[in-house]
C-alpha cells in the first residue's frame, strides 16, 4: 500500500501527469454540469414552467454558456495559468453569456404586443456592438496587465480612425433613430423605393441593412441611411384609412359629343338610376328656356348633352356601387381635351384595400363603364390600327 501511494506522488510531481488529471477533472466538471445538472435538472425544471421567458433564454444558450465558468473554477483551483489570463477567460465567458442573454431579450421583445410598434433590433445590434467592444478591452487589458482605462486613454488619439472606420455604423445609428422617432416605417409596411428599384413589404430593419420583400418575392437590401437620404413613399397611411384610390381616365371622341335629343332623352328614362335625374334636368331646363327664344336657335336656351349625361350615369352608378368608399374624395370630372380626345376621369376610392381585391373593383368599374358608352351615343378614342387603314380604297 505505502508502494501505491508512493508511485501516486511521484506521478503528481510530474508535470505532464498533472497537467493530464487537471485536464480530466475539467472535462469531467463541464460533462457534469453541462448534462447531468443544467439539461437533466435545470432545463427539465425550466421547459415545466409557464412562462416563455426561461424557454427563450435556453433556446438562446444562456445558460450553456455558462456552464463553462465550472471547469474555469477547477483550473483556477490548481492555479496553473496566472491570474491574468484565468480573468480573461472568465470576461470571454460572460461575454458570450451576455450576448445569450441580450439576444433572448429581444426575441422575448419581438413576442410582445410592443414589437408591431417600435422595431429595437438596431438597438439591439449597438447594444452588442459597444458590449463586445467594452469587453475586448478589458480582455486585452488582463493579457496585457494594464488597467483598461489605460487602453482608453489611447483611443482618443485613434478617434479619426474610428469614426473612418465605423462612418456607416454612425449613420445607420442616426438613420435608425430617425424612423423610430417619426415612425417613418415599420415591419410589415408597404414602401416604394423608386431609386431602389423597392416596392413591397418592408420584412426587417436592422442597424446596416433594411430588407424589402417585393411582390415578385425577390428580396431588396438597402443600406439604412441611404434609404433614409433619398425619397420613399410609404402606403401605411393608405392602408390604415380603409381606402385606395381609384384614378383612371375613360378617353371621348370629341366628334362624338353632341346634344341630346327627344329619342335619346326617352331612352335615358328608361335607366333606373338615371331617371330621376333625367326629370330633374327637363324640368330645370324647361323653366329656364321659358324665357329664351330657343325656337331660333337651339344654343340660345340650355340642353342636355350626352357627355354631361354619361357623367351623371357615372356618379350615380359609383354611388350606388357598395365596393365604392362614399365618406372619401368622390369625384367624377373633364380634363382637358387633347390629342386623345376628352378624358373623363374617375377619382374615387375603394372601400377595400387589398391589391387583389382593389384590381378587381376597379376592372369590374371599368368594364361596366367602357361597355355603356355606346348606350349614350359616344365613342371611345384610340388610335388607328391595322384594321382601320384596311377600309381604306
Amino acid at each position: 500500500m505505502e508502494y501505491i501511494l508512493e508511485i501516486i506522488r511521484d506521478l503528481c510531481q510530474n508535470p505532464y501527469f498533472f497537467a493530464l488529471i487537471i485536464i480530466l477533472s475539467s472535462a469531467l466538471s463541464y460533462l457534469i454540469a453541462r448534462y447531468l445538472i443544467l439539461d437533466i435538472v435545470v432545463i427539465r425544471l425550466l421547459r415545466k414552467t409557464n412562462t416563455q421567458v426561461d424557454d427563450i433564454l435556453v433556446d438562446k444558450g444562456f445558460f450553456n454558456r455558462l456552464s463553462y465558468v465550472v471547469p474555469l473554477v477547477v483550473v483556477y483551483y490548481f492555479k496553473v495559468i496566472p491570474n491574468q489570463y484565468e480573468s480573461a477567460i472568465f470576461v470571454i465567458i460572460m461575454l458570450f453569456s451576455a450576448n445569450s442573454l441580450i439576444n433572448a431579450f429581444a426575441e422575448i421583445y419581438s413576442r410582445s404586443k410592443y414589437s408591431n410598434k417600435v422595431n429595437i433590433k438596431s438597438y439591439i445590434q449597438i447594444l452588442k456592438l459597444i458590449f463586445n467592444l467594452m469587453g475586448i478591452i478589458v480582455v486585452i487589458s488582463y493579457l496585457l496587465g494594464k488597467s483598461p482605462l489605460y487602453l482608453l486613454s489611447g483611443l482618443g488619439a485613434l478617434t479619426a480612425v474610428l469614426m473612418l472606420i465605423f462612418k456607416d455604423t454612425i449613420l445607420s445609428l442616426v438613420s435608425s433613430i430617425q424612423i423610430t422617432s417619426n415612425n417613418l416605417f415599420k415591419i410589415g409596411d408597404w414602401v416604394e423605393a423608386p431609386e431602389f428599384g423597392a416596392d413591397g413589404d418592408v420584412v426587417d430593419i436592422a442597424l446596416h441593412t433594411i430588407k424589402i420583400q417585393n411582390w415578385d418575392k425577390t428580396i431588396s437590401i438597402i443600406p439604412t441611411h441611404k434609404l433614409i437620404d433619398s425619397s420613399f413613399k410609404n402606403w401605411k397611411g393608405m392602408s390604415e384609412s380603409g381606402g385606395r384610390r381609384i384614378k383612371r381616365s375613360i378617353y371621348l371622341d370629341l366628334n362624338s359629343i353632341r346634344f341630346c335629343d327627344s329619342e335619346m332623352i326617352e331612352n335615358f328614362k328608361k335607366i333606373d338610376i338615371l331617371s330621376d335625374y333625367i326629370n330633374s334636368k327637363i324640368s330645370d331646363i324647361g323653366n329656364h328656356n321659358e324665357s329664351k327664344d330657343v325656337e331660333k336657335s337651339s344654343l340660345n336656351g340650355r340642353a342636355l348633352t350626352n357627355v354631361g349625361t354619361y357623367r351623371a350615369y357615372i356618379q350615380n352608378y359609383l354611388r350606388n356601387n357598395s365596393n365604392i368608399h362614399q365618406d372619401m374624395t368622390f369625384l367624377v370630372r373633364q380634363l382637358s381635351p387633347g390629342e386623345k380626345g376628352l378624358p373623363l376621369e374617375v377619382y374615387v376610392f375603394s372601400n377595400n384595400t387589398d391589391w387583389i381585391e382593389y384590381e378587381s373593383i376597379q376592372s369590374d368599374i371599368f368594364d361596366h363603364l367602357i361597355a355603356s358608352v355606346r348606350d349614350f351615343d359616344l365613342t371611345l378614342f384610340q388610335n388607328p390600327t391595322g384594321n382601320d387603314f384596311k377600309g381604306i380604297r
